[in-house]
């Protein structure tokens, strides 16, 4: 399992090299779409914490609470930790990763926020299911990821899977 802010850090590079810009919301809705694709396809959590149903959507709190000084900008820099005494950026610990994620930022980085937003609201989808049973009344509740598998393994057999989240 992969540390959030190293997921989100791929996709901050691939923003700035790539000139497409990641808001917050774009960047948290990228974060869990991967980790969804991944539970689909491998049955293995691709995060190490969970994601939990907020009033706008999916969220995992580390990225949105790292990144959420940039508001509704583009984000312009990477979420940094100690490595070896000094601040350096959360990078991935599992380099075969990198395939996986490539494919998630050419599928859905073409999308703003509110674009993957809407995918992830759409009716039966996890965060819905979770939201409209317990989220309306309760702050932050964890949508787990067997629910979340699940609805991404049934993405992974349907035609055109890719454009759905």
């Amino acid at each position: 399992m992969e540390n959030a802010l190293a997921v989100a850090n791929f996709f901050i590079k691939k923003s700035f090299d790539t000139g497409e810009p990641v808001t917050n919301m774009k960047l948290v809705k990228l974060v869990y779409i991967a980790h969804g694709w991944y539970l689909g396809l491998s049955g293995q959590p691709l995060l190490s914490e969970p994601v939990e149903a907020w009033k706008y959507g999916p969220v995992v709190p580390s990225v949105y609470y790292s990144f959420k000084d940039f508001g509704g900008d583009a984000i312009r820099q990477m979420a940094t930790g100690f490595n070896s005494n000094e601040m350096a950026p959360v990078t991935l610990t599992d380099a075969e990763l990198v395939p996986f994620l490539e494919k998630i930022w050419e599928v859905y980085g073409q999308y703003s926020g509110i674009d993957l937003s809407a995918m992830t609201h759409q009716d039966n989808t996890p965060w819905k299911m979770v939201w409209d049973t317990q989220g309306k009344h309760t702050n932050n509740v964890i949508i787990p990821n067997d629910l979340i598998k699940e609805y991404y393994q049934k993405l992974v057999n349907a035609p055109h899977a890719t454009q759905s989240a």
